[in-house]
């Protein structure tokens, strides 16, 4: 018997250590979703969603946009919700998915929500662009006006198919924009970040659904998105010699994340290593509308394809 109870002690140390260690999520104070990481000056900024749903709606309340920050990819500074749909004299409704990039000194904050009904639209998802000279802000609405709404894309015959956008800046200087539910779509940006273009191209990307995330990674292009590659939703990806495609389809990369139907990938290098941000409903009383981001470690292959996410409780170790 005696035997025994150390046995028990001895896991249950165990047990709590690996608990004590857990890192993921790594935002536990409120629910949070869609991430965006962006380095600045040797910081890690992230920029997030923000799930105020209760444990009974069902369906997504998202209030706000939040920034928080690391240097060591262990400790995040809150630096609050500098952003919400209320900035923006046009839109209503709940705050999507968005991603900040820098240029020029300037930080432009894309961001999906939905359009009021007026003279301007009948309503239904649009992107608006917020700018600052901070990564945290503050932030206004750098236009006055929605850069896209619904009736600039008519492919998909709902209001809901223009979220989430990703901005990618290439080596040339020239910006594209990609975004979409159930069709991806991109569109060339002027240098000044603020207005498009040329035209919007339309293309369906292998069981894409929604939440791309565009990069370039020595001379190859990456389009990765939350798919349908089964029920609930994984991340796929796409690469491509151009930014313009032809994409060519890659795999799965990571599969279904816990409690949370939905899944959304950030992805950036930082001191030396990759990161493969998401979210998942992984905290007490989370789920799929009360989310929370979570980050675990990105390999390649030498042909510069991707190796399976492996989804942690541990997180990433402590750079510095």
């Amino acid at each position: 018997m005696k035997n025994t109870g150390k046995i028990l002690f001895v896991l249950f140390c165990n047990v709590f250590a690996i608990h004590a260690e857990a890192q993921n999520p790594i935002i536990k104070d409120i629910f949070t979703a869609d991430p965006a990481p962006l380095v600045h000056k040797g910081t890690l900024y992230l920029y997030t969603g923000h799930d105020v749903a209760t444990q009974e709606d069902t369906n997504y309340k998202m209030a706000d946009w939040h920034v928080f920050s690391t240097t060591n990819m262990k400790d995040w500074k809150d630096h609050g919700a500098p952003l919400s749909p209320s900035t923006f004299s046009w839109a209503t409704g709940d705050a999507y998915a968005a991603q900040c990039i820098e240029r020029d000194g300037k930080f432009y904050w894309f961001v999906s929500t939905f359009h009021k009904k007026d003279e301007v639209s009948q309503g239904g998802a649009a992107i608006g662009v917020a700018v600052s000279d901070s990564p945290i802000g503050p932030f206004k609405d750098a236009i006055g006006k929605a850069l896209i709404i619904n009736e600039m894309t008519t492919d998909m015959k709902y209001g809901w198919d223009d979220i989430d956008p990703t901005v990618f800046i290439d080596d040339d200087g020239q910006a594209y924009m990609f975004w979409g539910n159930g069709s991806c779509k991109w569109v060339k940006l002027n240098k000044n970040m603020i207005e498009v273009d040329g035209e919007i191209t339309t293309f369906k990307p292998k069981n894409y659904i929604e939440g791309p995330w565009v990069y370039k990674r020595k001379g190859l292009y990456y389009l990765v998105y939350a798919s349908a590659g089964t029920k609930p939703e994984m991340i796929e990806y796409c690469t491509a010699k151009s930014i313009t495609g032809p994409w060519k389809y890659q795999g799965i990369i990571q599969e279904n994340v816990q409690n949370s139907f939905t899944t959304h990938p950030g992805i950036i290098d930082y001191k030396g290593k990759s990161y493969f941000f998401y979210h998942n409903g992984s905290l007490p009383t989370g789920g799929s509308y009360r989310r929370s981001i979570c980050v675990d470690y990105m390999h390649y292959n030498k042909d510069g394809t991707i190796q399976k996410i492996i989804q942690t409780n541990e997180g990433v170790g402590l750079v510095k």
